[in-house]
């Protein structure tokens, strides 16, 4: 048996475990937790009617605050993705 097979059957018998660690998938759920917020935000401000313009749809918090929490949102999953929680501070 080369070195190759050795080390497949060893990952095999790990099964059960979590690529991530705990505390990564708290960072997530943070990173999930703002960007849904920021969609959230950006909804609305449309009009029933074509005909009439509804300057809501310009508003600060559609325009500045929610893409902000959604890019936000993308660096905390970013970070818990390549977070190492083994690593010795």
């Amino acid at each position: 048996m080369n070195m190759g097979e050795q080390k497949r059957k060893e990952q095999s018998n790990e099964k059960g475990q979590f690529i991530f660690h705990r505390k990564n998938y708290k960072f997530m759920l943070i990173g999930i937790a703002f960007i849904t917020l920021g969609f959230i935000l950006m909804a609305g401000g449309g009009s029933d009617d074509p005909a009439v313009f509804n300057p809501e749809i310009y508003s600060w918090r559609r325009i500045r605050l929610a893409p902000t929490l959604i890019l936000i949102g993308f660096a905390i999953e970013m970070y818990a993705i390549l977070l190492n929680p083994n690593k010795e501070s």
